[in-house]
């Protein structure tokens, strides 16, 4: 089956459990906003995903990108697909107006290239970094470069990459090499090697926009002395630069993007932002990356999800325990949904799914509150909060995306495993979401070590007093988040603590912190789910797998960082 996107689903948390409209229409950006708006948007998105981008999906996996004589070929349909999803305007749905853009709220934006995402990952790579490059130079490009690109790539008629990585570095930034020397005209001769480039050529677009890390003769060393440069495919006189693609990449999944070995020979560019500034510039192309890179996780589990659910509700397979299910009917045996181990992988993958959303969404919303906001103070408070959620958000709904998606393969049993029913394919394209954009041990470092530390835990603290203060301590569901909650706090300070002691222990228990962090803010998401849907079937069914299944992890998680802290502090006996 292809996928199918649910926007009832969303409207329901957008709207009963996150008060998106009202939030939205206050900021004087999005005054016209309202629900029917909303609603029309996600249902015309959701058709076209189910009905121009799911189909492809597989011949995307199975025929791949090819590589002839320099030039990129994508699997058929591809470009036809998203020649379609240039002419209906989506990828310009949040871009300012100006632009070319609908200057619609982020989270909209957001919702869109979650259901792309889980519907043809591969070819939703390409235009996946289209809105961080267009925040990128819309910030920190000229007026030359912005006249020249912005719209461009604000419609999507012309794509995007981000050229970071290079072999020998990998993660490691400051060991960039590509070297990038001032011409008497203004532009750079940009000159290196870069891997892992996602869409780094590719026949969807006329030109490539390649925002490539490089660094000038006289730069210092490490990190602080990259700067950005825009180099284009084709530059502005039509002619091809000297960017090349010496091949893409053999990879475990995502045959439908061409991830590319890309050589630029004194390629002609323009630098974006000041000399040795450009991970300041890249940090908004960053930033944005990761919170789509969160939402492709929360896809594909919902891919993963669709696809076992719908077998677990075709396939027969021995009686079920228990009383005689309703479904069971002549047959000699029963639902494969109606079996309790199936239950609970199908329950708690939804509980994940569903709670993730509400997290994610409320992350988009803050973006816009944090651009927007006339009160200073609601700015600064939604930038905290984008600050802390993004790494957290992108290692845990990634992660979950491959260990959620490899359970709902067990629903199938042996089917599972060949190709026939799709479901591998969900598992092997998930796998490389908890590496790029910075590996998911990165995230937690650079929340706990990079964010949470730096300050002493104030600002985690006050998010989480945010998160308290919008519970009711008369129920009893938000009692116990608000106790979790609490914990959490007292578990930073005591992380801070320990960490004066021993500056080893914060990168030893980052991964677990960041458990911990997502499972309170699981917790939050599921006592508004449940306040919003009382008695709702629904949502009753993940709600309870959440408090069964999900959530007890929570104290295991704060168990492992106490114990960790404690060898750290309290002298060992003899």
């Amino acid at each position: 089956m292809n996928y199918q996107p649910r926007p009832e689903d969303v409207g329901f948390i957008l709207n009963a459990v996150l008060g998106t409209v009202p939030r939205l229409r206050a900021l004087p950006a999005f005054a016209d906003y309202d629900e029917a708006l909303q609603s029309q948007v996600l249902e015309e998105a959701g058709k076209f995903v189910g009905e121009v981008i799911a189909p492809i999906n597989r011949d995307g996996d199975e025929i791949g990108c090819r590589l002839v004589d320099g030039a990129v070929i994508t699997p058929p349909g591809f470009r036809d697909a998203y020649r379609a999803f240039v002419d209906g305007g989506w990828p310009a749905l949040s871009a300012a107006t100006e632009d070319g853009g609908q200057g619609l709220p982020s989270v909209l934006e957001a919702v869109l290239y979650e259901w792309l995402s889980a519907a043809n990952h591969g070819l939703t790579m390409a235009p996946g970094l289209l809105h961080g490059a267009y925040e990128c130079i819309r910030h920190h490009g000229s007026d030359e470069l912005k006249q020249r690109y912005l719209s461009k790539i604000a419609t999507g008629e012309w794509l995007a990459t981000m050229c970071l990585t290079e072999a020998h570095a990998g993660s490691d930034l400051g060991q960039v090499r590509t070297r990038a020397v001032a011409q008497a005209d203004g532009s750079f001769r940009v000159s290196g090697g870069k891997i892992f480039i996602s869409g780094g050529e590719h026949d969807l677009s006329d030109n490539i926009v390649h925002l490539v890390l490089c660094r000038l003769p006289d730069a210092p060393a490490g990190p602080k002395g990259l700067s950005l440069v825009l180099v284009p495919k084709v530059l502005p006189d039509g002619s091809r630069n000297a960017v090349h693609c010496e091949r893409i990449e053999e990879k475990m999944g995502l045959h439908g993007s061409s991830t590319c070995v890309m050589r630029f020979d004194d390629a002609t560019g323009w630098l974006i932002g000041e000399p040795n500034r450009g991970l300041a510039a890249m940090f908004v192309m960053m930033n944005s990356a990761r919170l789509h890179v969160a939402l492709q996780g929360i896809g594909l589990l919902d891919a993963a999800w669709q696809k076992a659910d719908a077998y677990a509700h075709e396939r027969r397979q021995m009686r079920a325990p228990g009383p005689t299910p309703a479904s069971r009917g002549a047959e000699a045996a029963d639902l494969v949904a109606e079996h309790p181990a199936i239950r609970r992988i199908l329950d708690t993958q939804r509980a994940w799914i569903d709670g993730s959303r509400a997290i994610a969404y409320r992350t988009a919303v803050q973006l816009d509150i944090a651009r927007h906001d006339e009160d200073a103070r609601a700015r600064e408070r939604a930038q905290r909060w984008c600050a802390l959620v993004t790494p957290v958000i992108k290692a845990a709904c990634t992660q979950q995306a491959f260990t959620g998606a490899s359970e709902c393969l067990q629903v199938f049993g042996g089917h599972g495993y060949v190709r026939e029913w799709g479901i591998e394919q969900v598992v092997r394209d998930s796998r490389v979401t908890m590496i790029y954009e910075g590996t998911n041990e990165i995230q937690a470092i650079d929340l706990l070590v990079r964010k949470v530390l730096a300050d002493g835990g104030a600002g985690m603290s006050g998010v989480l007093i945010e998160l308290r203060d919008e519970l009711d301590a008369s129920r009893e569901i938000d009692a116990d988040v608000q106790r979790r909650l609490a914990q959490l706090r007292y578990l930073t300070t005591t992380i801070a603590m320990a960490s004066h002691q021993d500056p080893r222990l914060a990168y030893e228990v980052a991964d677990d912190y960041l458990r911990v962090v997502m499972l309170a803010f699981m917790a939050w998401a599921w006592a508004r789910l449940e306040h919003a849907a009382p008695g709702d079937a629904r949502w009753a069914a993940p709600a309870a797998a959440f408090r069964r299944w999900v959530l007890p992890e929570f104290e295991m998680r704060l168990g492992i960082v106490k114990r960790a802290c404690e060898a750290v502090t309290v002298p060992a006996t003899a």
